[in-house]
């Protein structure tokens, strides 16, 4: 028997010390927050995502009445951007989250089902994923969404 060790870096900076094309991306997710539709959690969360070819698809949380029906801002964002651009990989995402006392002062995590999508979108195009998680007090610059989840059910698992 042995024991594996599974480390991540994870770098943490303050908004004005990432590069312009970044803090783009994180204000565009915290102007997709006011897309969601958040009704029963009041938690609004968006997310931006940044293709290959430099576009930027938004996306925010969407609840329903029937918890189940909803959808997160993450999925929102990535499903929106591969259903428009299928022949572009996602890059980047940024994703902040408020609610009703406004913007988070930690960054946010994306659920585990957003972490699968995402992923799942690295292994479809061969290429990371970064990942941008902002607070009020910093963001979460991470290399790969397979950091957020290195023991991930993709593609090349059903082989």
């Amino acid at each position: 028997m042995k024991d594996i060790e599974i480390k991540i870096n994870i770098r943490h900076c303050q908004l004005d010390e990432l590069d312009a094309a970044d803090r783009e991306l994180v204000e565009c997710a915290i102007e997709a927050t006011e897309n969601a539709y958040a009704e029963y959690s009041h938690f609004f969360v968006g997310a931006a995502a940044r293709l290959a070819d430099g576009t930027i698809v938004k996306g925010a949380n969407q609840e329903n009445a029937a918890f189940p029906s909803g959808l997160c801002a993450e999925r929102t964002a990535i499903f929106a951007a591969q259903a428009n651009y299928p022949d572009q990989p996602v890059t980047c995402i940024a994703i902040a989250a408020r609610n009703d006392c406004g913007l988070l002062s930690e960054p946010v995590s994306p659920c585990g089902a957003c972490r699968q999508v995402m992923t799942g979108i690295e292994s479809r195009y061969g290429k990371d994923m970064r990942v941008l998680l902002y607070g009020q007090n910093g963001v979460y610059c991470v290399a790969s969404a397979k950091d957020l989840m290195p023991l991930s059910f993709v593609d090349d698992s059903m082989k």
